[in-house]
């Protein structure tokens, strides 16, 4: 195997301190059968520098915890990473990420062990989750050299499975805010993105509860059927 090690990229080198904290962090949970309620959910956006899952990097950062049934207005999650280097392209315009707010941010492995730390070992909720989920682990992987285990339910899923009779072809997170009446302050901003997205999830999850659906394992259970269902019906 040592034939091959020049293939991995090297460890990241970190302090003391980030590696304490590194190591103090709670192994994540699995979804289990507590009530919607009960449980602890992080919703989490990313704004990046693009949608190569290879090649482009998280620029910010914002994520809100749902407890108890709402939404902790009081302490919200936002950072903006140190990107220098970042040259401005359509990504970054879309964001407004300009290149003195990169040049001005935080250093990307204290972000990003911060953001572990907030999540703890709560499930993760995002809207188009395998994006944000792919692009967390390769950072989290480059500047800590930690392996993201967290559970991620795609929000972007949960509302057309729960919603069958809504016909939005493509449906992206904007349609569903204009679906249900919600208000957004700023598009395109990871902590707003965020929150309207948890907002969309208390939508879903009160949706769920009517349909029997009332814990973190039975929502991923019914979203594996609804996948599999989709699946069969195109012929795959």
């Amino acid at each position: 195997m040592k034939l091959f090690a020049w293939l991995r990229p090297p460890a990241p080198e970190l302090d003391g301190e980030l590696r304490q904290r590194l190591a103090s962090l709670p192994t994540p949970s699995p979804l289990g059968v507590c009530t919607l309620r009960e449980q602890r959910w992080v919703v989490l956006d990313l704004e990046t520098s693009g949608l190569n899952l290879n090649r482009d990097q998280v620029l910010s950062i914002g994520a809100v915890a749902i407890e108890d049934g709402a939404i902790d207005l009081g302490r919200p999650f936002e950072r903006t990473l140190h990107r220098p280097q970042q040259k401005t392209n359509a990504s970054v315009l879309i964001h407004g990420l300009g290149p003195s707010a990169l040049a001005a941010g935080c250093d990307p492995a204290q972000a990003l062990l911060d953001l572990m730390d907030f999540i703890g070992d709560s499930p993760v909720l995002a809207f188009h989750a395998p994006f944000d989920q792919r692009m967390l682990a390769r950072a989290l992987k480059d500047s800590l050299g930690l392996r993201l285990q967290h559970a991620f339910l795609d929000v972007a899923e949960l509302a057309p499975m729960l919603n069958p009779d809504t016909v939005l072809r493509e449906a992206g997170l904007d349609d569903w805010i204009a679906r249900f009446g919600l208000e957004v302050q700023s598009r395109h901003h990871a902590s707003a993105d965020a929150q309207v997205t948890a907002e969309l999830a208390l939508i879903l999850f009160s949706q769920a509860r009517r349909q029997q659906l009332d814990s973190p394992l039975q929502l991923e259970q019914r979203l594996k059927q609804w996948h599999r269902r989709k699946a069969q019906s195109q012929g795959f």
